[in-house]
This record gives C-alpha cells, sequence and structure tokens, in this order.
C-alpha cells in the first residue's frame, strides 16, 4: 500500500530539516574565514589566485581580521533556512516515494536535484543579499551605487527599491544549474552509506566516518560544479570586466572569463572552496547525523513508554 502525501508533513522529517540546520551553521561558523576567501578571489578581478594562507595573511594585514568575518550573521540565518528547506524537502520526498522506487544513486540524484530547485527559488534572495554584505569592502560594480546594508532584511528591501524584484533573484539560472551539486553531493553520500550497511550492518557509525564520507561526497560535488559556481557568484554581486555590459548574461560572463583568463578562469579560487566546502560540509554532516541519531533515539523511548 502506498503512502499517503501526509507522509511528507512527519516529525521524522522535521528532525532531519533542524539536524541539518544546526550542522550547517555550525560549520559554516568554524570554517566561514575559508568562505571570505573564496568570495575574494572569486570576485576581485584584482586578487591574483594565491593560497589560501597567503591570502588569510594579506587579507588580514590589509583589512584586519573582522573582515574575515564580515556578513557572517546573515549568510548564517540564510544557511540556516536554505538547510532546512533543502533536507526536509529532500527527506520529505524520500519518505514519500520510498515504497514507490528501491533505494539506489539514479533516486537520490533526482530527490536531491528537485529539492536543490525548491530551495533555490525560495531561497536566493537571500543568497543575493549575503553576497553583496560580503564584498561590501570591495569598490562597486559599474552601474552600481555603494550601498551599505544594516542586516538581511534590510539588504532585502534596499534591493527591491533601488533595483527592483528581478535583482532578488540574479544568478538563479545558474543557480538552478548547480542544484547538480548538493545532488551530487547527496547522491555520494547516500550511496558511501548503503554500501557501508551493507557491509558492517545498519547501525551507527563513529563522527570519523561521517566526516570523511561527507568529506568525500562535497569534493566530487565541488569539482564537478566549480565553473559554474563562479559565475554565480559574478551575476549575484556585479562583474567588474571591462568590455561587459553590467548585466551580462551567464554565456557572455563565461566566455569573457575565458578570453580574459583562460581555463584557469573558471577555476580560480577552487583551493580555497573546495577546503572551506569539504570542511563545512563534513563538519555538517557529522552533526546532522549524531543530533538525527539522538533525536530519533529519544523519540523512540517516548513511543515505547507510552506504549
Amino acid at each position: 500500500m502506498s503512502k499517503p502525501p501526509v507522509a511528507i508533513l512527519s516529525y521524522d522529517n522535521l528532525v532531519h530539516a533542524l539536524a541539518g540546520s544546526a550542522g550547517s551553521v555550525t560549520a559554516m561558523s568554524a570554517f566561514y574565514p575559508l568562505d571570505t576567501i573564496r568570495a575574494r578571489l572569486q570576485l576581485d578581478d584584482r586578487v591574483e589566485a594565491k593560497n589560501t594562507l597567503v591570502m588569510l595573511i594579506e587579507l588580514t594585514k590589509r583589512e584586519g581580521i573582522p573582515s574575515l568575518y564580515r556578513g557572517l550573521v546573515p549568510v548564517l540565518q540564510s544557511l540556516c533556512v536554505s538547510n532546512f528547506v533543502y533536507f526536509y524537502s529532500f527527506h520529505g520526498l524520500k519518505s514519500y516515494i520510498s515504497d514507490k522506487i528501491p533505494a539506489s544513486a539514479i533516486r537520490d540524484l533526482f530527490l536531491g536535484s528537485v529539492a536543490g530547485v525548491i530551495n533555490v527559488l525560495t531561497t536566493t534572495p537571500l543568497w543575493v543579499v549575503n553576497t553583496r554584505m560580503k564584498m561590501q569592502g570591495l569598490p562597486p560594480a559599474p552601474g552600481q551605487q555603494c550601498v551599505k546594508y544594516k542586516n538581511l532584511l534590510d539588504g532585502l528591501n534596499q534591493i527591491y527599491k533601488r533595483e527592483g524584484l528581478q535583482a532578488l533573484w540574479a544568478g538563479t539560472l545558474p543557480s538552478l544549474m548547480l542544484v547538480i551539486n548538493p545532488a551530487i553531493q547527496f547522491m555520494t553520500y547516500e550511496s558511501v552509506k548503503r554500501r557501508l550497511r551493507f557491509r558492517y550492518g545498519d547501525r551507527e557509525f563513529s563522527s570519523l566516518v561521517y566526516f570523511l564520507v561527507g568529506a568525500v561526497a562535497k569534493t566530487v560535488a565541488t569539482v564537478l560544479t566549480y565553473p559554474l559556481q563562479i559565475v554565480q557568484t559574478k551575476l549575484r554581486h556585479g562583474h567588474k570586466m571591462e568590455g561587459l555590459r553590467p548585466n551580462a548574461s551567464m554565456q557572455e560572463i563565461f566566455r569573457a572569463i575565458i578570453r580574459k583568463y583562460g581555463l584557469k578562469g573558471i577555476f580560480k579560487g577552487m583551493e580555497s572552496k573546495i577546503l572551506q566546502t569539504v570542511l563545512t560540509s563534513a563538519l555538517m554532516f557529522t552533526i546532522y547525523e549524531k543530533i538525527a541519531a539522538f533525536v530519533f533515539r529519544l523519540m523512540r523511548v517516548k513511543r515505547h513508554i507510552k506504549s
């Protein structure tokens, strides 16, 4: 018998969503300076591609330690919402079709892609503001004013009033294409977990195992999708490339990067991106798994007592 649609609205899916949010916020807080370096390398054409440690030292000397944490609060707020939406969508859809489609890498890729589309369409404005706030230390892009945003809501309001509703969804196309990133990540993560459970049984693994599996999954996803992330970031913040109109399309920006910098241009900053996302994602999955397992144990105990 198939499960009714109400299966999507369950405490189990809520636990997954809350655990995913908590894990992502904690992990991002730990490795945020690496994300700042990644954004600077992707957006500031004046900055040469250097290793992460050198960039950290240079940015600290030039702008001070606080610059490494610029925009942290709105990033954590957005990440909390974004991961709640993604984890809830993924596990809600998974619970709904679990008796219709057997577990497989293809199924996880499909579910991850659908969850990603839902996430992009609902949370892109938050990430547009985040990108603007993180780069407030830089000169504005051509056609943009030097605007200071007090917080996330103020940024949403100012961008809407100054640039219109469409500006809040800048970069949506590459973002929709980039849903393949978390989809590949979840597909790899779930596939490796299934193999481990097949070999070692259905038991809770150590934090180190979850950390390593999460690191492998994110590395695969990041390397495969990094060029799109470069273009997405430039669309959200506004590019500074000479000879290119301010509202250039994704294809125009991509071609301009190739012409000016060659293939290395579309991989600029990937070292810091991999370091940041792999560490953040690995820690996020570890915390998520441990929180979810703890809450589910409490729920089972409560149900046992009631019965």
